[in-house]
């Protein structure tokens, strides 16, 4: 049996974890994602449920054209038939029937509350409706897994009509029947129980479907595996309601790594990384660094401690390899930074500081006391690596000297808002006044000094600033306090961050814009005066 069905990764991003607050995707984002996890490999993508809502429908009928998928099977999602209609007579089963996936996943209820209150009908009908649509739909050659919708709550209030549900659906033809944790309420002792006595009572192929709302969502999804369950439903990045669905990236990375259980073509788990943040770009949902395996921080190390055992070797502090799962390691510099941080992080960066133990001690030194003062390099390894060469040659790397500048911000008589800058530097030997507007005294500010020395540095057009953090450090003095400025620029083909210190909120953003055009410019390969 191949691993694709001997054991099912089924995705369903595209419908359950399109139901989050806050994401919208298109017709065309739905396309992208979904080529996305066929080349991760999952055995199934679920796209929606079409004839329910019409970008659905559209979906359905544009990915019959366009999608071709390598590795996945495509489903298509929606109910069982209606009460007292026939199958071959239901609306939405006929567009589930004619939307072209070859296989169909049916929700049903397997609570008795749900069939009274829900559905207003018998529970006697509530079986004939799952035998009906099972039997219709493989009747017309597509294949059918069942998601028995609320099964944990319903087990709990009325077992034996919760087990009939999966007993019914079976046996008229479902491949798989996926208990579901509809409300997110059960813990993994939970799971396991109640998988291991549908499992021994039914003798039905078992998938496990589970929210979040208790924080378990991947651990109850690993228990029903070990349970017995050989189907696993979940979304990328754990998209979802309320608190979201299970990450099938954790459970994948688990039980590859963790269980040895091959569960993906081969090297596939290996993109994880990059097909989890490809997708949250076109969700327009900023990743979590905290997300197991594939966060930026998964493999991030802070302490002094640590980095000293990594040094010695990685194994000490890290439970897997990061490029398992196509992830870095990265080391952390801040107040916290020992000898081996620094050391560490330098080699990050190719800065080689030949072993010179003196010149680590006053990097380590001037890192602590400027994070005193509120610097954090952390989140700001372009302004690190400055401070690197400027401890090993004596001086910063230095393209220009900013002699003055001023920002003026005025309310017109027609309410509109003019802010303008002022810009006088020093390069190549020459002075130079520069002026700009923006919409914003920092973006004034950066247009201005980019417009004076765009002439003796013309690849200062491939600078953009894509990002412009700003912190507030001492909350307690109000609008006197001292201000952290992060900011993130690309030049296309990367970006990097630097960091600005200062009382005023336009002079630590005066003092990370230098940073960043001074990285720019030394990536650019050139040298500095």
């Amino acid at each position: 049996m191949p691993v694709s069905d001997a054991f099912h990764i089924y995705d369903t991003t595209l419908r359950d974890g399109a139901q989050q607050e806050g994401l919208n995707l298109s017709v065309h984002d739905k396309l992208i994602i979904a080529r996305h996890l066929d080349d991760l490999g999952v055995g199934f993508i679920e796209g929606g449920w079409p004839g329910a809502n019409p970008k659905d429908t559209e979906f359905f009928a544009l990915a019959k054209k366009e999608l071709k998928l390598k590795n996945a099977t495509f489903v298509a999602f929606g109910a069982t038939r209606r009460p007292n209609v026939k199958a071959a007579d239901d609306v939405l089963l006929g567009a589930l029937r004619d939307s072209g996936a070859p296989a169909v996943t049916l929700v049903a209820k397997a609570f008795d509350r749900h069939v009274d209150l829900a559905l207003k009908t018998t529970l006697e009908e509530n079986l004939a409706m799952v035998r009906e649509s099972v039997l219709h739909l493989r009747q017309e050659g597509q294949r059918v897994f069942l998601d028995a919708e609320h099964f944990f709550d319903g087990y709990r209030a009325n077992r034996d009509y919760a087990l009939e549900v999966i007993r019914v659906a079976m046996e008229a033809g479902a491949d798989v029947a996926a208990l579901c944790d509809t409300n997110g309420g059960m813990l993994p002792d939970e799971i396991a129980d109640v998988v291991h006595d549908v499992l021994t009572t039914t003798s039905a192929r078992l998938g496990i479907h589970c929210h979040n709302d208790t924080g378990c969502a991947v651990a109850n999804s690993m228990a029903a595996v070990a349970a017995g369950a050989t189907h696993v439903q979940g979304t990328l990045n754990g998209y979802g309601e309320r608190t979201g669905n299970a990450d099938l990236v954790t459970i994948i990375a688990n039980l590859e790594l963790k269980k040895k259980q091959l569960v993906l073509p081969p090297n596939s788990l290996r993109e994880s990384f990059r097909i989890s943040h490809a997708v949250a770009e076109v969700t327009n949902i900023a990743p979590s660094g905290r997300q197991p395996y594939v966060g930026v921080s998964a493999f991030a190390h802070k302490a002094g401690l640590h980095a000293s055992a990594i040094k010695v070797d990685s194994a000490l502090y890290q439970h897997e390899e990061p490029a398992s799962v196509g992830n870095d390691m990265r080391m952390l510099v801040s107040d916290m930074a020992g000898r081996a941080s620094i050391e560490l992080k330098s080699q990050e960066l190719g800065v080689d500081l030949g072993g010179d133990r003196e010149l680590v001690g006053r990097v380590v030194d001037r890192v602590k006391e400027m994070e005193a003062r509120g610097f954090t390099f952390e989140a700001a390894d372009a302004s690190f690596e400055l401070l690197l060469h400027e401890e090993i040659s004596g001086k910063r790397p230095s393209f220009f000297k900013i002699n003055h500048w001023l920002t003026t911000v005025e309310r017109a008589q027609d309410q509109s808002i003019v802010t303008k800058a002022e810009v006088t530097v020093t390069a190549q030997g020459k002075e130079i006044s520069c002026t700009g507007s923006g919409n914003g005294p920092v973006n004034a500010f950066d247009n201005a000094l980019r417009s004076g020395l765009i002439q003796l540095y013309p690849e200062l057009s491939k600078l953009e600033l894509t990002d412009y953090k700003v912190r507030i450090l001492e909350g307690r003095l109000g609008t006197g306090a001292v201000t952290r400025v992060l900011v993130e620029t690309s030049d296309g083909k990367g970006e990097w961050n630097t960091v600005g210190v200062h009382e005023n909120v336009i002079a630590a953003s005066a003092m990370a814009l230098e940073d960043a055009v001074t990285f720019g410019l030394l990536r650019q390969g050139r040298k500095p005066e």
